[in-house]
């Protein structure tokens, strides 16, 4: 716990720490959506007062329904901005399967999906009977659709596509299983995700013909989408970013830099208030912001107003506490005391004195159906190891389990998440309510070099084994778990009498029954194999101090 804030210690130093006056090129202007009052203002020093809620603390994994129309074609990640890369899989699948994006865009893709087998309830109290402690729903992605009854973008659910508001039955379904309720927000890059949607091909039939991001309202007369503006949706009316052929420059202009085109005033207010819409409706207890730092910022202070806005109504909503959890992504060691730090497929490799959170996936983000055909899922065994890696470290783990167009997911998936239930029957008070120990881990992995790569991105490159060993702690309770199902005698240095602070009194395998046989000496703690071994996925030393 932070005993004195940055806010609190730049006003005795009469200074503002490291912070610097920001001067933004977009700023939001008077006559949209108002900030809440309260503790806290629009300014990275009064953010700095944030400190992270116990309950996320405790909570340690969730789990995500990153799903949007992008599910519908089952092509993988980033399908409506690659659709439109000429001779990229999407862009060939889309060709055979919608037409030519000329003329059928991902407008297209957003009218076909329907959702029609999705059951809210059924999923979330799946995910809640595999251990997950808060559920989040996606709200739009780059795509730019609102999947809820939008006040600001008439592109949206209940509008268009499955004619549902998608977050409002998520919402229900969080809060009938008891979960606290997360909302991931990707909206702020449509503007240059899409500029691949105003090109055109440089071959063939229909070279120069450009793809459908630069149509307005005028031309949907005797369509589908007629009385729609295509411009809501895209937000193409605008120079291309420079270097825009390479459809990858996109990464290194992700911040709002290396050229990429400014958003337009409009553009930037129109987030803003979509973005309070959502928080003011549906009043989420977690809420995801796929950006680096804050969304549009540092060309727009609406981020900074966003985050005030969250805060304050949340500290409104539980009557003067501050229980909410805002994440932000390639954070400066400043803005970590601002918002909490999201690493996407990743991890640090040593414990942060501040909670964090990795987002990961089973699969891709969007459902892809090559890799249910190809068995390329994640299984049980790689997301407990991965969870108890991210809880030996302080953080939470975020798992998006694809989910199909219809609202479906398939029976591998259901059989992953049957197998993190098994284990979790068995060993979730080693998981739940702890804290870090004073090391994380030892064995091959944890001496491994493994540095995260931008906004995270460092998972998989080491391989855990019965080898591996990661702490946790509760009061005076060490859990210490073995990352496999060992085969021989298993050693613990951590706890040799030279390093260990506290006499160990008592040891128990969790799931088992079978009196367990050990030493200390000053090198290490010596644990015999186990008769029976509960599962062969991770097994937990219950270590009474």
């Amino acid at each position: 716990m932070k005993t004195l804030t940055v806010t609190a210690l730049a006003l005795i130093l009469g200074v503002y720490s490291t912070f610097a006056q920001e001067d933004f090129k977009v700023p939001i202007g008077a006559g949209n959506e108002p900030v809440a009052a309260g503790k806290f203002e629009p300014t990275w020093q009064s953010l700095a007062q944030y400190e992270v809620p116990e309950w996320f603390r405790n909570a340690k994994f969730g789990i995500w329904a990153h799903w949007g129309p992008q599910c519908q074609p089952g092509q993988g990640d980033w399908y409506a901005r690659f659709m439109y890369k000429e001779g990229s899989s999407q862009y060939t699948w889309h060709l055979k399967n919608y037409g030519h994006p000329s003329k059928a865009g991902f407008k297209e893709v957003i009218n076909s999906w329907k959702a029609d087998r999705w059951d809210p309830e059924k999923l979330v109290a799946l995910y809640k009977r595999a251990g997950a402690q808060y559920f989040f729903a996606m709200a739009n992605h780059h795509d730019n659709l609102d999947l809820w009854n939008s006040k600001y973008q008439e592109w949206n659910t209940v509008k268009v596509g499955p004619r549902k508001d998608i977050l409002a039955a998520w919402a229900k379904a969080a809060k009938n299983n008891n979960l606290m309720f997360g909302l991931s927000v990707h909206a702020a890059h449509a503007w240059s995700w899409l500029e691949t949607s105003q090109q055109s091909d440089t071959v063939g039939n229909y070279a120069g013909i450009p793809y459908d991001g630069k149509l307005n309202s005028a031309d949907g007369k005797g369509t589908w989408w007629e009385g729609l503006d295509p411009q809501e949706l895209y937000a193409q009316d605008h120079s291309l970013s420079a270097g825009y052929s390479d459809i990858n420059k996109i990464h290194s202009q992700w911040n709002w830099g290396n050229g990429v085109a400014i958003p337009s005033k409009e553009y930037c207010e129109k987030f803003y208030n979509r973005t309070l819409d959502m928080i003011n409706q549906f009043k989420p207890d977690l809420l995801y912001f796929d950006d680096t730092a804050l969304p549009l910022y540092p060309v727009s202070d609406a981020g900074l107003k966003i985050a005030t806005h969250f805060y304050n109504t949340n500290i409104a909503k539980h009557d003067g506490k501050l229980e909410a959890v805002l994440f932000g992504k390639i954070l400066t060691d400043d803005q970590k005391q601002c918002l909490v730090w999201d690493v996407e497929r990743g991890a640090p490799d040593q414990i942060q004195d501040i909670p964090w959170q990795t987002c990961s996936c089973i699969g891709d983000w969007h459902y892809n159906n090559s890799v249910y055909q190809n068995n390329q899922y994640k299984s049980a065994k790689d997301v407990i190891h991965q969870l108890v890696d991210v809880v030996s470290k302080n953080g939470n783990l975020l798992l998006n389990i694809p989910v199909r167009g219809d609202g479906t997911i398939d029976e591998k998936e259901v059989a992953v998440l049957q197998g993190i239930t098994a284990w979790m029957d068995i060993n979730r008070e080693s998981i739940f309510d702890t804290r870090p120990w004073t090391v994380f881990g030892e064995g091959p992995a944890a001496d491994a070099a493994n540095p995260l790569n931008a906004q995270g991105f460092n998972e998989g490159r080491v391989k855990f084994s019965s080898q591996d060993i990661r702490f946790n702690k509760k009061a005076n309770i060490l859990y210490a778990t073995i990352l496999g199902k060992p085969d021989e005698k298993i050693i613990i240095r951590n706890l040799g009498t030279a390093r260990a602070t506290r006499k160990i009194k008592k040891i128990q395998l969790l799931g088992s029954r079978e009196k367990v046989k050990w030493s200390q000496n000053k090198d290490s703690l010596e644990i015999e194999m186990p008769a029976t071994v509960p599962n062969d996925i991770a097994i937990v030393y219950k270590i009474y101090e």
